[in-house]
């Protein structure tokens, strides 16, 4: 497995200490596909087995000192895939809300979720409506499922809002800056991406967070992501602690 990093993004002066690790880590996670075609399996045993992977990310997150992790579980496009592996994902996001919730709870992760979750059938938005609410007071690890997450579809909606309220005289165009989008991005209130982490070997965003990843250091690994494990995470921790951070300022 080897990393390769991408050109280096700049923060703003404040957005973090030097040496200090990825307060916010995203993570595309490509290549569960591949990974089963590699052993001659239907691609649903390639989803499942990056279920594990989720898993093991997640214990592992907090040990290195990350407060929020994002994971892109379920992108507006992929509603374009085959209706059966579609159903499956589906399938697999019921199972993981029924059975994981307890134990995240119990390990004090907070759970939030992103994405336009309109056009998810109604069961799953009441799971993911119970389980923000059960762990809404945990603080060891706030865990951020993107699910029906698009950018071009999350700006679209605020620039919506903002014209809305605009319209309705309950907002002055000329106010409208950087702190009114960000304040109805659908991550509001968190802080934005450090590190952003794409899998399987592909070195694109893919339509995720692009706002909110303006500063993000950039980490891409050629390992697909059912192989991901804690030590996939610490060395691309490892890697971000390694990058001249220079905020633009020299």
């Amino acid at each position: 497995m080897s990393l390769r990093a991408a050109p280096r993004r700049v923060l703003p002066p404040d957005a973090s200490v030097p040496g200090a690790p990825p307060r916010h880590v995203a993570i595309i996670m490509d290549g569960n596909g591949r990974w089963a075609r590699a052993r001659h399996l239907p691609r649903v045993m390639g989803h499942r087995k990056g279920v594990e992977a989720v898993r093991r990310t997640i214990e592992a997150a907090p040990d290195l000192g990350i407060e929020v992790l994002t994971l892109y579980a379920f992108s507006s496009e992929n509603w374009r895939r085959p209706a059966d592996e579609v159903s499956d994902l589906m399938g697999l996001l019921r199972h993981y809300l029924r059975t994981e919730i307890a134990e995240l709870h119990a390990n004090g992760v907070r759970l939030r979720f992103i994405g336009d979750t309109a056009r998810l059938s109604e069961d799953v938005v009441a799971m993911l409506e119970q389980a923000a609410a059960l762990t809404a007071s945990n603080r060891r690890l706030t865990l951020v499922l993107a699910l029906n997450y698009g950018s071009h579809d999350e700006l679209i909606r605020v620039a919506r809002a903002l014209a809305a309220d605009a319209a309705a005289g309950r907002l002055d165009p000329a106010a409208i800056d950087a702190g009114a989008i960000e304040a109805r991005l659908d991550t509001a209130g968190l802080p934005p991406p450090d590190l952003i982490i794409r899998t399987s070997g592909e070195q694109r965003l893919s339509n995720f967070l692009m706002w909110q990843a303006a500063y993000a250091e950039l980490v891409f690994t050629d390992e697909l992501w059912p192989d991901f494990d804690a030590a996939s995470l610490k060395r691309a921790v490892d890697t971000f602690g390694q990058r001249d951070r220079r905020y633009g300022g020299r």
